[in-house]
């Protein structure tokens, strides 16, 4: 059957399914992350042991996710997901009434697991599911969807956590993620170009080793670490930073940077876009630079640069991680369940180990430890878009309509 093109009632659906998995995945990995203050505070731990709420949940989700998705090559995208979703909304509830810190780093560990299933299966899922030409902007609207979630998890959380106990702020995001796995399941549309396979011994290696030996890939991985580096890392010590003098802002206060995600939803639609018209290798640098800039104002002295600065890395962030998950989609083929599982590795490993990291630079420098550690960071990644633009486009199938400039 015919792939869901742009503007049809399948693709409708799906985008909208794919909003909901966006949101649930990133407000039930993430909701915990303006609560690391509180969690220092109560459990008796420095700001990178707090950081580990995070970090035991993306750890796990990274490793998790390069055996989701082989696995959903032989169960499905769709029934993948949908399981996921539901699993790591109950684990978020009883994480809300963990007795102590051990039991909550477990719960957090258990709900990364779960969550491998539906990232390392969405990009597959909308590039098998929808029109090549349509590939871009659905993939920008799922990553609209993950910058919609995360925000509102980590505002909700901020906003209850200041009238009342985290736990109930941790319980209501818990029941909001399955709500959206609810939505995910009844508005996905069954698979038309899914190919069920079966891994035989050795499969994944040799697929692994073709999608290393391509001249991008490898690059795009490498971008993933190291963007969400930065991003998680400025996230995760900024509440430290703005609850302490000079500012002295409260937790609502803090959590009202959130909303700043309004404009990753935004940068993430408009940059994958712009990549579908322009070229992904011509566009891509520019949200790097933009990130760069902003690390750079979050040092300054200034209450509003510093949010200016956030904001710019939010957007930087978004933008380019629009692209490059299209772009991966793109490069990888036939090997595409596999190439997506790579790509989030290393996305999700960013976050886990760059996050943590930027907690030493926290502990021993304070901001300006941040802010060269985050710089390090994204002036490679700049290093490897502008290699990126190097190299060139696949050949475009037959069947493809031709466009302007670049296809990949």
């Amino acid at each position: 059957m015919a792939a869901h093109a742009k503007g049809s009632a399948g693709y409708r659906r799906l985008t909208l399914a794919m909003l909901f998995a966006g949101f649930s995945t990133f407000s039930l990995l993430y909701s915990v992350q303006p609560l690391l203050p509180i969690f220092a505070q109560r459990f008796g731990v420095n700001a990178e042991g707090a950081s580990l709420a995070v970090s035991l949940a993306t750890g796990p989700l990274a490793i998790g996710i390069l055996f989701a998705g082989a696995l959903s090559d032989r169960w499905g995208r769709r029934p993948m997901m949908v399981a996921a979703m539901f699993l790591a909304g109950l684990f978020t509830l009883a994480t809300a009434v963990a007795p102590d810190w051990t039991t909550l780093l477990a719960l957090r560990f258990a709900t990364g697991v779960a969550l491998a299933g539906v990232p390392a299966v969405a990009m597959a899922y909308v590039a098998e599911e929808v029109d090549a030409g349509s590939v871009g902007s659905a993939m920008g609207l799922y990553i609209a969807g993950s910058a919609i979630g995360g925000m509102a998890g980590r505002l909700g959380v901020s906003l209850i956590a200041d009238v009342a106990d985290w736990r109930w702020a941790i319980g209501i995001v818990g029941l909001a993620g399955l709500a959206m796995a609810e939505a995910f399941r009844r508005l996905a549309p069954e698979s038309r170009g899914f190919t069920r396979r079966t891994h035989k011994r050795g499969s994944v290696w040799r697929a692994t080793a073709t999608l290393f030996a391509d001249r991008a890939l490898p690059l795009l991985y490498a971008e993933a670490f190291l963007l969400m580096g930065v991003f998680v890392t400025i996230y995760n010590y900024a509440g430290f930073r703005l609850l302490a003098p000079p500012y002295s802002l409260g937790h609502a206060a803090v959590g009202a940077i959130f909303l700043l995600y309004l404009l990753g939803s935004a940068s993430s639609a408009w940059f994958g876009g712009l990549s579908g018209r322009l070229g992904r290798r011509l566009v891509f640098w520019t949200p790097v630079v933009l990130l760069i800039v902003g690390i750079l104002l979050t040092a300054t002295a200034p209450l509003w640069s510093v949010i200016l600065g956030i904001a710019a890395v939010t957007v930087g962030f978004f933008g380019a991680h629009s692209i490059a998950s299209a772009w991966v989609g793109r490069r990888a083929r036939e090997n595409r369940g596999q190439g997506a599982a790579l790509y989030l590795f290393f996305y999700y490993a960013g976050s886990s180990v760059l996050g943590s990291a930027g907690g030493v630079a926290w502990t021993r420098a304070g901001w300006p430890g941040v802010t060269v550690f985050c710089l390090m960071l994204g002036v490679a990644a700049l290093v490897i878009a502008l290699l990126l633009r190097r190299v060139a486009p696949l050949p475009i199938p037959v069947e493809t309509p031709v466009k302007p400039i670049g296809s990949d």
